[in-house]
């Protein structure tokens, strides 16, 4: 019995399952969003301090009084790419509100370049925190990206969503957030 004979139709099934599995992958939708239970939801958010692309500082703490979302990002992730003109039309939504709420984009293991070339093409000025080192990943325990996190103007965590957003879903979430911790935490 000759076993070589065999190899090249293995090989062969082999790539057709891998090309399918990566067609279906590159084309799915991102599911509805999810929140997801978190040790930081009702405590104070971890200390982030860092530079933005643009050249800025930023410092977490210093976002007090306002309600902050930060989009964890990584400009070759897919649902990441997916997720983005729900970003835009957040921020744009943003825009117009009484109780605007400040949109941060956390880059998450990429470098400045592909960053700033995916937001000149695909819209978003809103700025986006270096996270050199992974420590604002580590803090929050972000285990894969796109994750999205909500802090209230106390500086208190009050929503984790893990994936890509569904339209509405953020902006749903945080109406509800706003109406029941209108009095404080």
């Amino acid at each position: 019995m000759n076993r070589g004979k065999n190899v090249p139709y293995i090989a062969g099934a082999a790539g057709v399952v891998l090309l399918a599995f990566l067609v279906v992958l590159a084309m799915a939708k991102p599911g509805g969003s999810e929140s997801a239970s978190s040790p930081l939801l009702g405590k104070p958010a971890p200390i982030v301090k860092s530079t933005t692309i643009g050249g800025g500082t930023f410092d977490l703490a210093r976002r007090k009084g306002s309600w902050v979302v930060l989009n964890f990002f990584n400009s070759t992730c897919v649902p990441c790419r997916q997720e983005h003109p729900l970003l835009l039309d957040f921020a744009q939504e943003q825009e117009s509100s009484d109780n605007a709420v400040e949109l941060y984009t956390i880059v998450n293991d990429d470098s400045d370049g592909p960053v700033q070339a995916f937001f000149d093409t695909n819209g978003g000025d809103w700025p986006a925190v270096r996270d050199d080192d992974g420590a604002i990943s580590v803090a929050f325990g972000v285990a894969k990206v796109p994750e999205s996190w909500v802090i209230d103007p106390n500086g208190f965590v009050r929503l984790r969503i893990m994936g890509a957003l569904a339209k509405g879903f953020l902006t749903s979430r945080l109406d509800e957030l706003k109406t029941q911790f209108a009095g404080g935490q």
